[in-house]
């Protein structure tokens, strides 16, 4: 069927609204972070996820982590994992190593010092629809190696993606995205921190989508706010290969 002339004309400003939606959220999250009394940073955020085949899968990701926008290196941080899916699409559990490299500022100076930790991490996830709303939860145990100290957390991540130009998350959708995760020590304190995040995203195609969004981050006695720019490489087992 040929599209008229209104549906042609109502097509266009629903992907202009979505493009004006996305400026605006690029503008009132720098509005926002300059009236905070906290410095704002700035996360690139690559994360990779690929089939091996129907039940096993290889996580990666990449974590470029600024004090400002870019150039100011606040954190390195590289994660990889073999996943193992207990259900087609929707349970997975994972076995993974993340190396940490991080450069904090000596208190009441510009120098820092440089650290580097290792990480063991065991992680399951579990994933629901309810029509246009899409839930993923995680729960993440991590074995932390510091220099001269080791600590357990525990993590416990709730993601909801909404799309909001079609009714699926498909190929074109702009979408709504948002999340909060809260970390637990073993040990006192236990509470650690709780990251509190919303974002517009974009879907290219099934392997690829971008999200720009604002995180909150609260630790026990101070806050930071997060700018975030984040790409997701999602590539499925293909059985006609």
């Amino acid at each position: 069927m040929i599209p008229t002339k209104t549906e042609t004309l109502l097509s266009k400003m629903k992907h202009l609204k979505a493009h004006y939606l996305l400026i605006a959220l690029i503008f009132l999250s720098i509005n926002f972070t300059n009236g905070q009394d906290t410095d704002t940073g700035n996360w690139f955020i690559y994360f990779g996820n690929q089939a091996i085949n129907k039940k096993w899968n290889w996580h990666n990701e990449i974590q470029y982590r600024n004090y400002n926008f870019a150039g100011d290196t606040q954190q390195i941080l590289l994660r990889t994992g073999i996943g193992y899916n207990l259900t087609e699409n929707n349970n997975n559990i994972l076995l993974g190593y993340g190396f940490i490299n991080s450069h904090n500022y000596i208190p009441g100076t510009d120098d820092k010092t440089e650290n580097n930790e290792h990480r063991i991490y065991q992680q399951f996830i579990t994933r629901q629809n309810f029509g246009r709303f899409y839930l993923q939860h995680r729960y993440r145990v991590e074995e932390r190696f510091l220099k001269d100290d080791f600590q357990m957390r525990f993590r416990y991540f709730l993601a909801l993606n909404i799309p909001l130009t079609k009714p699926k998350m498909e190929d074109k959708a702009f979408y709504f995205s948002a999340y909060n995760e809260i970390f637990l020590n073993t040990e006192s304190p236990t509470f650690d921190r709780d990251r509190l995040y919303g974002a517009l995203g974009y879907v290219i195609n099934k392997n690829f989508r971008v999200e720009t969004g604002f995180m909150r981050q609260i630790q026990e006695k101070t806050g930071r706010n997060q700018f975030q720019i984040a790409i997701f490489n999602n590539i499925p087992f293909n059985s006609s290969k």
